[in-house]
Parts: C-alpha cells; sequence; structure tokens
C-alpha cells in the first residue's frame, strides 16, 4: 500500500514551481513602444498603462485581448471549524454553493453586470479536512492531487482568470498559513472574518497558535505547510494560478483568503505570482500585512471581505479596460492627431 504521508508526490510541484516559464518582453517593450505614440499625453492613464503592458507580457502579444474572462471559485470545509473559530455552521459552505449554482450571491450579480464567467468547484465538502490543531490538514497525496485539480481547472480558452474561494472557517487556515510561512505572532494574522466579536478573534487567535506549534516540524518547506495546515480549495488555487502561469493566463487574486494560498507559492519561488495582481484589500486586517509581503498594490480598496471572488471579478473590468486601450487605442499618426512638438 502506498504511504499517505509519502512527500514525494510533491516534489514535482516543487521543481516546477522553481522553474516556470516568464513573460514576453518582446511583447512588453513592443506594448510599450506603442503607448508611446497613443494618443494621450504620455503617462496619463497611469497604473491603466502598466497592467496593459502586464497583460501583453503576459498572453505573449503585444495587443492582448480580454475576451473570455472567468471567474473560478473553490469550495472547501475544514475541520478545525471544530473549535469555534467560525460564527456560521460548516453547512453553510455547501449552502452557499447551491446559491452560487442557483445564482443567488454577490459573485453571480457582478459576473453577470460585468459579462464574466463564472465556475464553481465543490472539494469533497462532505468530508472536511482534519483539524490543525489535531493532525494533518490533508496527505501529500491529497495535497498533489488537488494542486493538479486545479491546474487542470484552467482550461479551455480562458484568458483572464479571477480567482475566489468559499469555505465556512478558511480565514483560520489563511491565518495558520500565514503565520507558519511568515512569522510574527498569531494575533498578527487573525481578524473577525465572517463577523466573531472581540472574545471569539483571540480564540482564534489562540487555535492558530496552537496549530502552528503543534506542526512546528513540519513547517521547513512551503508545500509542507499546505499540507498540514491549509485545505483543499487552498491547494486548488495555488494549482489554478500554476495552470494559468503554464498557459499564458494572466491572474487576478481576490483577498486574504486566496492571497494566503498563493503566498504558498511566493515562499517557494518570489517570482511565482509575477503574472498575478490582487483585485481588492480585503477589509480583514492582515490582508495588507501579507501585501506588503508579497509585494503587491491592489486594485481597489471597497472595505470589502466576502470571499467569493467578488474583489477579483470587480478588479476585472479595469484589466479588461486596459487591455482594450492598449490594444484599441489609436496612436496619433493612425488617427491623425498633432503629437507634442
Amino acid at each position: 500500500m502506498t504511504n499517505p504521508h509519502d512527500e514525494s508526490a510533491l516534489d514535482e510541484l516543487r521543481d516546477l514551481i522553481r522553474n516556470l516559464p516568464g513573460p514576453d518582453r518582446e511583447a512588453e517593450a513592443a506594448a510599450r513602444a506603442r503607448q508611446q505614440e497613443q494618443t494621450k499625453p504620455q503617462g496619463s492613464l497611469g497604473r491603466l498603462e502598466e497592467l496593459g503592458a502586464w497583460v501583453a507580457a503576459w498572453q505573449g502579444q503585444s495587443s492582448p485581448a480580454i475576451r473570455q474572462p472567468m471567474v473560478v471559485v473553490y469550495a472547501g470545509n475544514h475541520g478545525v471549524v471544530a473549535q469555534n473559530v467560525a460564527p456560521y455552521p460548516q453547512a453553510v459552505t455547501a449552502q452557499m454553493v447551491a446559491n452560487f449554482q442557483n445564482g443567488g450571491a454577490a459573485i453571480n450579480q457582478i459576473c453577470e453586470a460585468l459579462g464574466l464567467g463564472l465556475q464553481v468547484f465543490e472539494l469533497g465538502l462532505e468530508v472536511p479536512t482534519g483539524d490543525i490543531t489535531e493532525k494533518a490538514a490533508m496527505t501529500a497525496k491529497e495535497t498533489a492531487a488537488t494542486i493538479v485539480y486545479g491546474f487542470e481547472a484552467v482550461a479551455g480558452n480562458i484568458d483572464l482568470l479571477c480567482l475566489g474561494e468559499m469555505g465556512i472557517g478558511n480565514t483560520t487556515i489563511a491565518s495558520a498559513l500565514c503565520l507558519a510561512l511568515f512569522g510574527g505572532e498569531a494575533e498578527d494574522w487573525v481578524g473577525p472574518g465572517t463577523g466573531l466579536d472581540p472574545e471569539g478573534v483571540r480564540r482564534k487567535a489562540e487555535v492558530v497558535r496552537r496549530a502552528v506549534e503543534f506542526h512546528r516540524d513540519a513547517l521547513d518547506d512551503p508545500l509542507r505547510v499546505l499540507m498540514t495546515l491549509g485545505g483543499r480549495e487552498f491547494a486548488a488555487i495555488a494549482g489554478a494560478i500554476l495552470g494559468a502561469r503554464m498557459r499564458q493566463v494572466p491572474v487576478v487574486l481576490d483577498g486574504f483568503v486566496v492571497c494566503a494560498a498563493a503566498a504558498v507559492l511566493h515562499a517557494i519561488a518570489s517570482d511565482a505570482l509575477d503574472h498575478c495582481v490582487v483585485g481588492h484589500l480585503s477589509a480583514e486586517p492582515a490582508h495588507a500585512r501579507l501585501l506588503e509581503i508579497l509585494g503587491k498594490t491592489p486594485l481597489l480598496d471597497l472595505g470589502m471581505r466576502l470571499g467569493e471572488g467578488t474583489g477579483a471579478a470587480l478588479a476585472a473590468a479595469i484589466v479588461k479596460s486596459a487591455a482594450e486601450i492598449q490594444r484599441g487605442m489609436a496612436t496619433f499618426a493612425e488617427a491623425g492627431v498633432s503629437s507634442k512638438g
């Protein structure tokens, strides 16, 4: 029988993460050169110009196009909910997935308004991951398989991937991952999540502290951190980010939970998230701290903390606009407009 704790299943993934393909610098240079000739004062579109060149670099074409943007939401359940870290019962995860499928959630309305596709993946909701205060969340085999599942979900003709999540208790998991990866105190990484009161936040911090201490001997490698303290939606998100990179698809990350999943890749290779932008700054307090470590500046700050990919989806409109400007805005010569003398 195969040993479920045999971590050789993760070795190939480590090698992949350390040897990811880079951007197309020729496409990026051509995009920036065209920006100098477009009908506007140089630099007048600010960060939109940076985004236009970024999309060009990662799509590998100087005139980028976003025609099939997709929001992908991964849903998972967590054994740590037994430690009373969430104000909602675990059944809400499956109930919200049904709400997504019936078109009743906030993410459905945003996708409808902005013309974004939406896919929702349930990840073994009936069997929560292990309670991280007592055991590893997943086996090595399950971790690797879920990363591969996320990798393969980025298929078809998607040209912009927006990542979201759903899972009662998953801000506790995100906090534990960040504490294990980046250090500090549990209180640095813990917030109210879906609405904990101050006493609940203190209890949650203690759970996070206990979990990281319990697994201290297994935290010498980011993929082992993901295996012991993570969750299925976190592994799938990491896989989707990798799959997008291999298929030249730019990525928009959502809030604290999605960025914590992405942070596992960053901890392995500092350039692993270069094809990603962060859609918004979550109101979850630790998100700003994490973004400093990742070196990411969010596109929006609307005081949101819902998850579901809502912030990433809203930001997709900005990224799509930047690509359209890069591709379609005329140059001075094309428009017959006098340029600066």
